[in-house]
Formats: C-alpha cells, sequence, structure tokens
C-alpha cells in the first residue's frame, strides 16, 4: 500500500512506519521535520504544517492516510478535509479517554461519549477526551463511511516520551523498597506499541472501518504482576511496598502522574475496558516481560542529556514519576502507622 503518514517519527508513529516498511508498504511522512529528522533513510518526508500548510501534499494520492499527530479538531479537519480527494481510507489513532467518565466496567465502543459545552476550546489538558471525538467526528465528516478510529489505552514500550511505563521499569531496576500504589490485585491495562502498530496496519490492508478499542491484553494483568515483572525482569531484588490509595491520597500523591498507573478504585474502570472487537480483529500481545526488557534496554541507551526517568528522582521537577525523597518519607509515615495499629 502507498502510505501518508502525519507525524511518524516519534513513539507510536515511528513503530507503525517501521513495521509498514518490514511489510513492503511504500511510505510518506507529512510532519514539520522538528522530532528525529531524516530517522528513516530513503523513505520520502515532506514537510510542512498541517495547521494552514498542506500545499506540500498536492498533486499525490496514497491508499490511506494514517493519523497519529491529531488532537484538536480544527486541525485534524483541515488534515481530513485536505486528503479526502487523495487517500481511499483514513486512520485515526484517538484514544479511550473518548468516553464519558466515569466509564463502567468493560464498557464496549458504544459507550456514552464525553462531551465539552464550549467545543471552540482547545484546552487539551482540560478537555483531551472531549477533543478527540471531536476529532474522529471530523474525520468522519470529511471521509464518510472510510475511517477507522483506533483507541488505545495506555501505549508502552521503546521510544515512548512520556515516561508513564518506564518510571516503575527504571524504579525497580533501583533496587530497594518501592512504594507501590493501592491494591495490586486492581487490574490494568496497556499495549505495547508496537503490537498497536501491527493491528492499525492489519486493519489498514483490510479496509477496515469503524471504532476499535486498543488495549490489552487479552488475559488479566494486576498491577502486582506488572511491577512484579519488573522488579524479575530488571534483576534488582527490590521489595514492593503496598500503600493503600486513602494513605495516598490523604499525602497528597498525584494520581496517576507521580505513580504512574495508580488510580482510585472508583475510577479504575478507564483500565477495563472490552477489547473483544480489538480481538476479532487480530489484535495480539507480546509477553509483559518482554516488553519490560525491550523498554529498560531503548531508555538506558538514551543520550544523557535527554529529559528523562532520572530526573524525577533527582529532585527536578517533572512531569511523571515521585521524587526519592518523598517516596522515603512516604514509606516511613506508612510503615510508622502500620506499628501504631
Amino acid at each position: 500500500m502507498r502510505l501518508l503518514i502525519l507525524g511518524g517519527s516519534q513513539f507510536v508513529g515511528r513503530h507503525i512506519v517501521e513495521a509498514a516498511l518490514r511489510r513492503g508498504h511504500s511510505v510518506t511522512l507529512f510532519n514539520r521535520g522538528r522530532t528525529n529528522p531524516n530517522l528513516f533513510a530513503g523513505v520520502e518526508e515532506i514537510h510542512g504544517d498541517r495547521d494552514g500548510g498542506l500545499s506540500a501534499l498536492d498533486g499525490r494520492t496514497w491508499d490511506a492516510v494514517i493519523d497519529t499527530s491529531g488532537y484538536l479538531p480544527r486541525v485534524v479537519r483541515q488534515s481530513a478535509e485536505y486528503t479526502s480527494d487523495k487517500a481511499d481510507q483514513y486512520v485515526f489513532v484517538s484514544t479511550i479517554s473518548v468516553y464519558e467518565q466515569p466509564m463502567a466496567e468493560n464498557a464496549d465502543e458504544n459507550a456514552p461519549l464525553a462531551t465539552m459545552e464550549d467545543e471552540t476550546s482547545e484546552d487539551i489538558a482540560a478537555s483531551y477526551g472531549a477533543l478527540k471525538v471531536l476529532c474522529e467526528r471530523a474525520v468522519d465528516e470529511a471521509f464518510a463511511g472510510k475511517t477507522l478510529h483506533l483507541r488505545p489505552g495506555m501505549i508502552i514500550g521503546p521510544y515512548d516520551p512520556t515516561d508513564r511505563f518506564t518510571y516503575w521499569v527504571h524504579r525497580a531496576a533501583l533496587g530497594g523498597e518501592i512504594a507501590a500504589p493501592g491494591n495490586p490485585d486492581r487490574t490494568v491495562q496497556f499495549i505495547d506499541a508496537r503490537d498497536l502498530a501491527a493491528l492499525l496496519l492489519d486493519m489498514t490492508e483490510a479496509g477496515a472501518t469503524g471504532a476499535v478499542n486498543t488495549t490489552g491484553p487479552d488475559y488479566r494483568v494486576t498491577m502486582g504482576d506488572y511491577l512484579d515483572s519488573c522488579v524479575r525482569v530488571t534483576g534488582s531484588g527490590a521489595l514492593l511496598t503496598w500503600i493503600d490509595e486513602d494513605f495516598l491520597l490523604a499525602h497528597d500523591v498525584g494520581v496517576f502522574m507521580e505513580m504512574p498507573f495508580w488510580l482510585p478504585e472508583a475510577q479504575n474502570a478507564m483500565l477495563t475496558v472490552n477489547i473483544d472487537r480489538a480481538l476479532a480483529a487480530g489484535l495480539t500481545f507480546r509477553p509483559l516481560d518482554e516488553t519490560v526488557r525491550d523498554t529498560q534496554v531503548w531508555s538506558e541507551s538514551r543520550p544523557s542529556d535527554e529529559p528523562r526517568w532520572s530526573r524525577a528522582f533527582a529532585g527536578q521537577p517533572r512531569a511523571v514519576g515521585m521524587d526519592r525523597e518523598k517516596e522515603a518519607a512516604l514509606l516511613k509515615e506508612w510503615h510508622a502507622r502500620e506499628t501504631s495499629e
């Protein structure tokens, strides 16, 4: 197939490009050339701005457009409308955050979608999910009946710039006592970006349409399973100390971002979505230990001056992760509480 990939040089897009090339597809990248420029030798790369700077795509056609970098409806609409006569299919990487919160357990693709009062707002931090809903709508209007929306949950694996999964891998590698969040038997879901890329290409090749929840795996994984894998694979012998959520909340521990993958029980249905449609389309999953190992190898290969997980432990501002001093103080108070009881 001839594929036009919007983005394609970071994380999910990068894995999609790598997989597409292995399958023998012809790939054209459209991006601003700012992130990992010239990453793929021999791959056509057209530079432009999807917000008002799409003219470089004139005079070309592709079998499918794959959009890995759409967050604002206004911008996504431009891309979809501009390519509606240049491709036969539009594949949009969306998110399970499109669903109205709180979600019910085992929610499928028919669950109610998020809404926002002011649909002109572009505040991604405040309305990420609702904006993605509007992005999907814009794509559907431009490519009527020819759209595929993949709705992944937490995406993990090598090249992940968020460090949400990587935080726990490297915290385990440091060894010692780890403050682990909430109930170890709580279900969690995630998908390796490489498994997501494989499904996306399978469904694109098949001309599939509609919306598909793409997270996993196809068996139950708990937070305990996840952190046990991190300890086992890194070989650190770290000790996990599980701290209940009421204590964490009382001590102002940042939900999810300071302790990634931790959601209070009342919100945890977001990590239990139904993926039957994706499984029917052929979604498969590599072993969790493999993802942990590959993520550790990749992260340890990053340049020392690249923002990364270790900065959270050096007391510097970081979006993800808990400072080591705060973790130590938290553990000390937790053990003191246990002793007093």
